[in-house]
């Protein structure tokens, strides 16, 4: 056995180490499965991929039990995975100003031919919503060798009584709000409401608006003649066109430049704002529009966090990190596909494909770089590089396992075997006593 497979295992022997005996080495094979990338080769079908790996007929079955019945829960082996992570002490939190990035998106496996699905999830491609599993990701980012790496801290189903993505998505919010320390910033992009974040109380966050976004501000402006005003002033952060006539932007508080990778980049701020439907007195948040010459439209994001242009743009930057769970989970484990249809089994199997793209991740970044061949004289740690090297991986390569991991010795004399196992009763037809099985032979004639 390698050093690489040991490691793995090591791993997920951990990761598995309280789920029930029988039920853990079943998932230790579907987990070996996926990160070998069997699902790349059987295009997402689960039980080909099991039976690629070199598992025989009885554990290919087990392992799909799990799947579908297993007695597990995708936070308990998250909870674990964080644990490993920690303990390890390779992986460190990013941290800007004395904030601590927390990511939170939303990812969708789509489903097109899945039938009645209640659920749906936006392509860019189609450029409109495709029937989907959507999920809620929420990941501290860190980093490990200068890489940086998302550590889940929880995924969420929609719910069974109202599957909705909005309804996922303040959940989500809520979620995430709930789950941030002192020093910890919520960063999410311009899917999530600003409305939404600043209802839930928070006021560690970070948020990308649309360009044509408006705010008030949250003083009322100098009585003239008139009824008295009641909302604040409409402030407009970016220039725009309506119906052909410019629209000018409402000058910046204040403005400042700043030097970053070699680039001087300018951001203005505007201070003191709420909603704009809101009165004075709501939360108030701070507007910052930064130009960097290396993109041709300025970032537009708020924050009701007291810190520099500087943080917020990092804090912002380091959202990024939460893609890699779903770009290794469908591009790097086949995920992209998937041939499962019971209603458990469709929501555990991209729960375990995320948790698998994690895995392979951080065991990328912590493992010596693996080449792909004997061009690759400077290879990176990169997932791809980690799949493409255990893809030639075989169950017999794995070795012994923990005494703990073992098929479970049920007793099974008592139940019933064969026909009456499957619960099946010879039934008659209703009208079989009336109706013969042939018909009357018709009398010779005389």
């Amino acid at each position: 056995m390698s050093a690489t497979v040991y490691r793995i295992s090591t791993m997920l022997s951990s990761v598995l180490q309280e789920v029930p005996v029988g039920t853990n080495l079943a998932l230790f094979h579907l987990l070996w499965t996926v990160l070998s990338g069997r699902l790349l080769t059987s295009r997402g079908a689960v039980i080909p991929a099991l039976a690629d790996f070199g598992l025989p007929a009885p554990a290919v079955r087990r392992a799909w039990a799990a799947l579908a019945y297993g007695d597990w829960e995708c936070d308990g082996l998250l909870t674990r995975w964080r644990a490993l992570v920690l303990a390890a002490g390779q992986w460190q939190p990013r941290c800007h100003g004395g904030y601590r990035p927390v990511a939170a998106d939303l990812v969708g496996f789509f489903r097109p031919r899945l039938q009645d699905c209640p659920t749906t999830h936006y392509s860019s491609q189609a450029g409109k919503a495709l029937p989907a599993l959507p999920f809620g990701m929420l990941v501290r980012i860190g980093a490990v060798g200068g890489q940086r790496l998302p550590l889940p801290v929880r995924l969420l189903r929609p719910a069974p009584d109202d599957p909705r993505e909005a309804a996922l998505q303040a959940r989500l919010v809520e979620t995430a709000v709930a789950a941030l320390a002192d020093d910890e910033a919520l960063v999410v992009d311009g899917g999530f409401s600003p409305a939404q974040l600043l209802a839930t109380g928070c006021r560690r966050f970070v948020v990308r608006v649309a360009k044509n976004f408006t705010a008030r501000r949250a003083t009322l402006p100098e009585r003239k003649r008139g009824r008295p005003a009641e909302r604040g002033a409409v402030v407009r952060p970016l220039a725009r066109q309506y119906k052909g006539k410019p629209i000018p932007a409402t000058p910046a508080d204040r403005e400042e430049s700043v030097l970053l990778d070699r680039f001087l980049v300018r951001i203005r701020y505007w201070e003191n704002l709420v909603l704009a439907d809101e009165k004075p007195g709501a939360p108030t948040f701070t507007c910052l529009a930064i130009d960097d010459p290396r993109y041709a439209e300025p970032l537009l994001v708020i924050s009701p966090l007291s810190a520099s242009g500087e943080v917020v743009l990092a804090l912002y930057q380091d959202r990024w990190p939460v893609e890699q769970l779903p770009l290794s989970a469908k591009q790097m484990l086949g995920g992209v596909r998937q041939f499962v249809f019971a209603p458990e089994s469709r929501q555990r199997l991209p729960e375990l494909l995320l948790l698998a793209g994690s895995l392979l991740s951080h065991a990328a970044a912590m493992l010596p770089a693996v080449p792909t061949g004997f061009w690759d004289r400077q290879p990176r740690p990169t997932p791809g590089r980690l799949r493409r090297a255990l893809a030639a991986v075989n169950f017999a390569d794995l070795g012994a396992f923990p005494a703990r991991f073992r098929k479970k010795a049920s007793p099974t004399a008592h139940l019933p075997k064969g026909v009456r196992g499957h619960r099946r009763r010879q039934r008659s037809h209703p009208n079989e006593a009336a109706s013969p099985l042939a018909p009357e032979p018709l009398p010779l004639a005389a």
